[in-house]
């Protein structure tokens, strides 16, 4: 079983995502940083980054989000160069693929749905509205047991440090990538980094084999 993340990793979807909450600092009259300084807020959930970028409210500086972003940012997103091939080498060998990410399910979805990505995906998890499962490690424990899947025959795939961490919270091997937002040092627990989307088929393979989750992230790595 391999859990793919969303943005970051399947996904470019920073015009949504940073023109909404730009919208929603703006509508609460808190200080904007240029959005080049607010691509960190992209995969975390989002109620944790508006507190820490200083709304007095993060609850209703969501909402705000929300509103914004379910009308005109939500499909404003990229699929990465390569991935719907990637995603159909995975099947093709046998792989089931599920989706794992901090956007809540219902906005997922959506985008999976519009983009041709769902074909491939034999479950979607994301959090609810509501905030049940926004925790990335809980998250993933829902979705092992929804699955019937033991942690050690899964892979967690993705961009951020809580993609890697969640892995690990789960007994489960992680493969980092580096085109998304997340920087070296996140990558540090990972088993294994790609460099480019054409190389997760190999790590996933070489992850597979045995002895291969032992290899250190820095070893692991493909070539670029």
């Amino acid at each position: 079983m391999i859990f793919l993340d969303l943005d970051g990793t399947l996904s470019d979807p920073a015009p949504g995502i940073l023109g909404a909450v730009v919208h929603a600092l703006t509508g609460l009259g808190v200080p904007v940083p240029p959005e080049r300084d607010l691509t960190w807020v992209i995969g975390p959930p989002l109620l944790d980054s508006f507190a820490t970028l200083g709304a007095p409210d993060p609850l209703l500086a969501l909402e705000i989000y929300r509103a914004r972003y379910g009308e005109t940012g939500l499909l404003g997103c990229k699929v990465y160069d390569g991935i719907p091939a990637v995603l159909q080498t995975l099947r093709s060998a046998g792989h089931r693929l599920c989706l794992m990410t901090a956007k809540p399910h219902v906005y997922a979805t959506r985008i999976t749905a519009h983009f041709g990505l769902d074909v491939h995906l034999a479950h979607q998890f994301g959090p609810e509205l509501d905030g049940t499962r926004n925790d990335k490690a809980e998250l993933l424990a829902h979705a092992l047991s929804v699955c019937k899947t033991p942690a050690h025959e899964a892979v967690m795939i993705g961009d951020r440090h809580h993609d890697i961490d969640a892995a690990l919270a789960n007994g489960m091997r992680s493969i980092a990538v580096r085109w998304g937002y997340g920087t070296p040092d996140e990558y540090v627990s990972a088993d294994a980094i790609c460099d480019h989307p054409a190389d997760i088929p190999a790590t996933v393979a070489k992850l597979s084999n045995p002895g291969g989750h032992a290899q250190s992230a820095e070893t692991s790595t493909t070539a670029s």
